[in-house]
Protein backbone atom coordinates (compact mmCIF):
# COMPACT_ATOMS: atom_id res chain seq x y z
CA UNK A 1 0.00 0.00 0.00
CA UNK A 2 1.21 3.62 -1.18
CA UNK A 3 2.01 5.29 2.36
CA UNK A 4 1.87 9.08 2.77
CA UNK A 5 5.24 9.95 2.12
CA UNK A 6 5.12 8.00 -1.03
CA UNK A 7 2.01 10.42 -2.12
CA UNK A 8 3.70 13.51 -0.55
CA UNK A 9 7.15 12.45 -3.00
CA UNK A 10 5.21 11.97 -6.23
CA UNK A 11 3.30 15.51 -5.73
CA UNK A 12 6.95 17.07 -4.72
CA UNK A 13 8.74 15.49 -7.78
CA UNK A 14 5.89 16.12 -10.13
CA UNK A 15 6.25 19.70 -9.90
CA UNK A 16 9.64 19.41 -9.89
CA UNK A 17 9.52 17.53 -13.30
CA UNK A 18 6.99 20.00 -14.87
CA UNK A 19 9.20 22.90 -14.23
CA UNK A 20 12.37 20.59 -15.81
CA UNK A 21 10.34 19.84 -19.02
CA UNK A 22 9.20 23.69 -19.54
CA UNK A 23 13.16 24.81 -18.87
CA UNK A 24 14.43 21.98 -21.14
CA UNK A 25 11.76 22.79 -24.08
CA UNK A 26 12.52 26.34 -23.67
CA UNK A 27 16.24 26.31 -23.50
CA UNK A 28 16.01 24.17 -26.65
CA UNK A 29 13.68 25.86 -28.80
CA UNK A 30 15.21 28.92 -28.38
CA UNK A 31 18.37 27.78 -29.72
CA UNK A 32 16.12 26.48 -32.88
CA UNK A 33 14.81 28.06 -35.42
CA UNK A 34 13.11 25.10 -37.49
CA UNK A 35 9.10 24.71 -36.50
CA UNK A 36 9.90 20.88 -35.54
CA UNK A 37 9.44 20.39 -32.09
CA UNK A 38 13.15 19.94 -30.68
CA UNK A 39 12.47 20.51 -27.59
CA UNK A 40 9.82 18.34 -26.41
CA UNK A 41 11.78 15.74 -28.35
CA UNK A 42 14.59 16.30 -25.95
CA UNK A 43 12.56 16.35 -22.74
CA UNK A 44 10.49 13.09 -23.73
CA UNK A 45 13.59 10.89 -25.64
CA UNK A 46 15.56 11.87 -22.10
CA UNK A 47 12.64 10.91 -19.62
CA UNK A 48 12.14 7.37 -21.90
CA UNK A 49 15.97 7.12 -20.60
CA UNK A 50 15.51 7.83 -17.34
CA UNK A 51 12.20 5.78 -16.79
CA UNK A 52 14.47 2.93 -18.19
CA UNK A 53 17.70 3.46 -16.09
CA UNK A 54 15.37 3.63 -12.71
CA UNK A 55 13.39 -0.11 -14.02
CA UNK A 56 16.58 -1.40 -14.76
CA UNK A 57 18.19 -0.10 -11.63
CA UNK A 58 15.50 -2.02 -9.77
CA UNK A 59 14.45 0.37 -7.64
CA UNK A 60 11.93 -0.63 -4.54
CA UNK A 61 8.37 -0.08 -5.47
CA UNK A 62 7.40 3.28 -3.54
CA UNK A 63 10.49 4.73 -4.90
CA UNK A 64 9.61 3.30 -8.25
CA UNK A 65 6.55 5.20 -7.97
CA UNK A 66 8.03 8.23 -6.49
CA UNK A 67 10.81 8.97 -9.20
CA UNK A 68 9.04 7.24 -11.96
CA UNK A 69 5.41 8.54 -11.55
CA UNK A 70 6.24 11.62 -9.83
CA UNK A 71 9.16 13.05 -11.92
CA UNK A 72 9.50 11.18 -14.67
CA UNK A 73 5.62 11.28 -15.52
CA UNK A 74 5.68 15.21 -15.02
CA UNK A 75 8.90 16.17 -16.71
CA UNK A 76 7.49 14.04 -19.89
CA UNK A 77 4.53 14.59 -21.93
CA UNK A 78 2.34 12.53 -24.41
CA UNK A 79 -0.02 15.81 -24.71
CA UNK A 80 1.96 18.37 -25.90
CA UNK A 81 3.31 16.10 -28.04
CA UNK A 82 0.28 15.50 -29.85
CA UNK A 83 -0.42 18.77 -29.96
CA UNK A 84 2.72 20.03 -31.61
CA UNK A 85 2.39 17.30 -34.08
CA UNK A 86 -1.41 18.48 -34.96
CA UNK A 87 -0.27 21.36 -35.23
CA UNK A 88 2.42 21.24 -37.65
CA UNK A 89 -0.31 19.30 -39.75
CA UNK A 90 -2.69 22.65 -39.35
CA UNK A 91 0.60 24.94 -40.33
CA UNK A 92 0.84 22.55 -43.55
CA UNK A 93 4.10 21.22 -42.87
CA UNK A 94 2.90 18.17 -44.21
CA UNK A 95 6.32 15.92 -43.82
CA UNK A 96 7.30 16.85 -40.09
CA UNK A 97 4.40 15.72 -38.70
CA UNK A 98 5.43 11.94 -39.44
CA UNK A 99 9.30 12.97 -38.92
CA UNK A 100 7.97 14.18 -35.00
CA UNK A 101 5.62 10.69 -34.87
CA UNK A 102 8.12 8.57 -36.13
CA UNK A 103 11.08 9.60 -34.89
CA UNK A 104 9.62 10.22 -30.91
CA UNK A 105 8.65 7.01 -30.69
CA UNK A 106 12.23 5.43 -32.27
CA UNK A 107 14.31 7.30 -30.06
CA UNK A 108 12.02 6.78 -26.99
CA UNK A 109 12.44 3.07 -27.42
CA UNK A 110 16.21 3.26 -27.95
CA UNK A 111 16.67 5.36 -25.33
CA UNK A 112 14.44 3.71 -22.49
CA UNK A 113 16.23 0.22 -24.06
CA UNK A 114 19.49 2.18 -23.20
CA UNK A 115 18.54 3.62 -20.04
CA UNK A 116 17.37 -0.14 -18.52
CA UNK A 117 20.77 -2.18 -20.43
CA UNK A 118 23.14 0.82 -17.93
CA UNK A 119 20.35 0.23 -15.05
CA UNK A 120 21.42 -3.54 -14.99
CA UNK A 121 18.33 -4.97 -16.09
Amino acid sequence: MTGVLTWAGIAVLGGLGAVARFTIDTAVDRRTTSAFPFGILVVNVTGAFLLGLITGVGVPHDLSLVLGTGFVGAYTTFSTWMLQTRLLLEERHWALPVVNVVVSVVLGLAAAWVGLRLGGG
